[in-house]
């Protein structure tokens, strides 16, 4: 029987316009009335989760910062914050970047350095508005008092082929993950979406054979492997496709994971 279903956002749940099929809603009602938990597993930030979800956050399980921080019902289920001396650390080899803005991500907001994200392009500061509304420019980053869960890099020249290059040679001491084309994010070492549905599942006593998962990037890539029900979106990186189960037979912007559902559980 499954008890637990989680969702990536971008590329997965959302069409390429930034919207949910207006038949989840019910969709999540349902299953909410047969105990199914549905959960929401991405690298965007709590705050920006709940403004998209406020009529039913109280029943969601949101997996948020790629895993870094997990809220359930109001309530911090589990955190992973970044040692302040790794994120000076990654801050400095940010800085030696052309083209990229690193975005320092707390609790209570995303902070960014005020001249950095000014003297950018409209369309890269829209870019980070869209997933941190709660955003703060700053002049001097030892000023925040706030733990941050995770340092995210746009890089509107594509981040595989630039900033990654570079910031990989740091997989030995953080965990360091394409979320997007032009989104890179670095956490503490081992910190991912599968290391928190592993977590999430041992406290609620739910198993791999109860759980669903879709997703469609490589910041999706462990959390395929704690779902017996692993779906990787027709869209979904060619990566991700080779190591989970199943492959939806509609792409995000034909409702694939709502199609998906309602096939399963015969909706």
């Amino acid at each position: 029987m499954i008890k637990l279903i989680i969702t990536d956002m971008d590329g997965t749940l959302l069409n390429k316009y930034d919207e949910i099929d207006p038949e989840f809603w019910d969709i999540e009602k349902k299953l909410s009335e047969k105990g199914i938990i549905f959960s929401i597993a991405s690298g965007r930030p709590y705050y920006n989760l709940i403004k998209r979800f406020d009529k039913i956050k109280d029943n969601l399980l949101f997996i948020c910062e790629n895993g870094s921080f997990v809220m359930y019902k109001g309530q911090e289920l589990f955190s992973n914050p970044m040692d302040t001396k790794d994120v000076k650390e990654i801050s400095l080899v940010c800085d030696r970047i052309n083209g990229i803005i690193p975005l320092y991500c707390g609790k209570k907001s995303a902070y960014v350095e005020k001249e950095l994200f000014l003297k950018n392009t409209l369309e890269a500061q829209n870019e980070i508005r869209k997933y941190y509304n709660n955003l703060e420019l700053i002049d001097n980053l030892e000023d925040v008092n706030d733990q941050f869960v995770k340092i995210a890099i746009c890089d509107p020249s594509g981040a595989e082929k630039n900033s990654y290059l570079v910031l990989k040679e740091y997989e030995d001491k953080f965990q360091v993950v394409l979320s997007g084309a032009v989104w890179l994010d670095l956490s503490k070492k081992g910190t991912n979406k599968g290391m928190a549905i592993e977590k999430i599942q041992e406290k609620l006593n739910i198993s791999e054979d109860e759980t669903v998962a879709f997703g469609d990037y490589l910041n999706d890539y462990e959390m395929m492997k704690y779902a017996k029900y692993s779906y990787a979106m027709k869209n979904a990186h060619p990566e991700l496709i080779k190591i989970s189960n199943f492959v939806t037979k509609d792409d995000n912007n034909n409702n694939g994971v709502t199609n998906t559902i309602k096939e399963l559980f015969k909706l």
